[in-house]
């Protein structure tokens, strides 16, 4: 079995998109990490979306957490998966834990601009 191949995004089956979700090599993986942008900085950027990064505020849009406002504190590149201030969950020993957010369902409302090329281009 081939550990990745391109042809198999052009499938229609589940099993074949989880498959190539799955064993993607590091540079398809991180497009999978991108997040749309607020009205106010789309215009400002002249982009539609961005990928997460660490320091970005954004919004959470869909489930459990929604409306829920934070920084991103870590992007999980294996999992797929964000994990944003507040947004928490007890365990039953008492502790709290993070829970990972998919990145279709937050929205950048503010860039972590330290990055050379996050920067405004004016």
């Amino acid at each position: 079995m081939k550990a990745y191949s391109p042809e198999w995004k052009t499938s229609s089956q589940p099993r074949k998109q989880r498959k190539f979700r799955y064993n993607a090599p590091g540079h398809i993986r991180q497009a999978f990490l991108s997040a749309h942008l607020d009205k106010a900085l789309r215009e400002e950027t002249g982009r539609r979306s961005m990928k997460l990064r660490k320091g970005d505020e954004v919004i959470v849009t869909r489930g459990e957490f929604n409306k829920i406002r934070g920084a991103v504190t870590r992007v999980d590149t294996k999992a797929l998966k964000v994990f944003i201030e507040g947004v928490k969950r007890k365990k039953v020993s008492g502790q709290e834990a993070n829970v990972p957010v998919d990145p279709s369902n937050v929205k950048i409302i503010k860039i972590f601009r330290d990055d050379k090329k996050r920067r405004i281009k004016k």
